[in-house]
């Protein structure tokens, strides 16, 4: 499954937003050396019920704006 992402990085708590197009992700993890990388592949994972090892970000590592493949076998 490949999702279209904006992440808020250093928000109040995490949660997730369906937006137009994909989705929002508010993480409390701050934007420095990939802690909000890591952070979303584990929020994700945890979201959508798999490991953290099968999310792979494509595009994006380094913007808000990513775009996420989730592998699902």
């Amino acid at each position: 499954m490949i999702l279209n992402v904006k992440v808020i990085p250093g928000a109040r708590k995490n949660m997730v937003h369906e937006v137009e197009g994909g989705i929002k992700v508010h993480l409390t993890a701050p934007p420095v050396d990939g802690k909000a990388n890591e952070a979303l592949a584990d929020f994700l994972a945890e979201h959508y019920g798999v490991r953290s090892s099968r999310i792979e970000i494509i595009k994006g590592l380094k913007s808000r704006h990513k775009v996420i493949n989730i592998k699902n076998q």
